[in-house]
């Protein structure tokens, strides 16, 4: 089953606005593949948690790669890219970095525009180091 995807716009839609994300996406064809949170530390690491699986660097950028990384890792292991995602929930330790962030999901994106949602949390459940975690909804399907 070919997977079959549509934009959601508004009718009054504005044309000067360019947006870094679909206000919707409808899902008629494929099969959904809901990821788990990533992070920039390891996905296979300790439970309960070692310091030596966070020895993560220090800025959001450097974050948004690794976590961008595991991201791709984790969509290709189930059979998928980047291109199919279609949804993303960004949970951010300080939303002050968001800008840091949105430049790295551009470049790992490119026109590619899910769904997303940002919001910041005092601390995630991770690790204190942890500045970023992403959670995502993909489409499968030739």
């Amino acid at each position: 089953m070919a997977k079959e995807l549509a934009i959601v716009h508004h009718t009054d839609r504005r044309a000067d606005v360019a947006m870094p994300y679909a206000p919707g996406i409808v899902v008629r064809r494929g099969a959904l593949v809901f990821l788990s949170g990533v992070t920039a530390a390891p996905v296979y690491h300790h439970h309960p948690h070692r310091e030596e699986d966070f020895d993560l660097p220090p800025t959001m950028e450097a974050q948004a790669v690794l976590a961008m990384e595991n991201l791709v890792k984790t969509l290709a292991a189930a059979g998928c890219g980047l291109a199919d995602l279609v949804a993303a929930t960004r949970y951010l330790t300080d939303v002050r970095e968001q800008d840091d962030l949105n430049r790295v999901w551009a470049r790992y994106l490119g026109g590619h525009l899910p769904t997303t949602t940002t919001v910041e949390v005092s601390r995630l459940a991770t690790h204190a180091r942890c500045k970023l975690e992403i959670t995502a909804i993909a489409v499968t399907g030739a």
